[in-house]
């Protein structure tokens, strides 16, 4: 996907030289704000969590992922990036493994929203339901607060569909664990596959294990064929 301007925004698909850039972008704005993040306590607003950004920068590594610069030269803002999405390739046994190497986790919060995602992934077989051997999969989808509202996720959103296209993936997926993020993906087509209520996610006791705060009631799982 070559670099494109629009709307003051330069759309790239993010190289290993914005890796700690897209990271510090972030530590700001996804990892303290994003619905789960939030409800099991993951990290302080601008502070990083390792195996958060473990998991991110394993995602980059992917070169799927792509980012908004701010293109207004007479700002100060100028070449700040504006916006993420980080996609990865997902293949068969990769959810199982990584449900694995979870219980080897010594953060116990992100262990638990992990868990929640993964555990639900595993209870159908997407790449035999949709017979495919690989899933483009869609996993952060982030906008610095100061760019929401221009519509710079439903263009990152749009993006990742070209980068799937032109990387021949014929079944987009993701974890939609917040209402606006639902509703970004089913406006381009994304179709809710299952989902998970919150308040029906328990432990042994009978006790919510992730209280997450209104208006985010449940995660989706959407996919979108190509």
């Amino acid at each position: 996907l070559r670099p494109t301007t629009s709307l003051n925004m330069e759309y790239k698909v993010i190289c290993a030289d914005y890796y700690e850039r897209v990271i510090d972008h972030l530590r700001g704005n996804f990892f303290a704000d994003e619905p789960l993040n939030r409800a099991a306590g993951l990290c302080q607003q601008g502070c990083g969590n390792s195996e958060l950004e473990h998991h991110s920068l394993a995602t980059l590594e992917d070169q799927l992922s792509i980012m908004a610069l701010d293109a207004r030269k007479d700002s100060d803002n100028y070449g700040q990036i504006a916006g993420v999405v980080l996609n990865g390739v997902l293949l068969p046994g990769d959810t199982e493994k990584a449900l694995d190497k979870l219980q080897f986790s010594c953060d116990k919060n992100y262990k638990k929203i992990f868990e929640l995602l993964y555990r639900h992934s595993l209870q159908v077989d997407l790449f035999k339901c949709f017979n495919v051997e690989r899933i483009f999969d869609v996993r952060i989808l982030s906008v610095d607060a100061r760019y929401r509202g221009q519509g710079i996720a439903k263009e990152l959103v749009r993006r990742t569909e070209l980068v799937a296209r032109e990387s021949d993936y014929h079944l987009l997926k993701a974890d939609a664990t917040g209402i606006f993020s639902q509703k970004i993906l089913r406006s381009h087509g994304f179709e809710v596959f299952s989902e998970q209520l919150y308040a029906k996610y328990k432990d042994a006791e009978g006790q919510i294990i992730l209280p997450v705060e209104a208006p985010h009631i449940k995660m989706q799982l959407l996919v979108k064929e190509l």
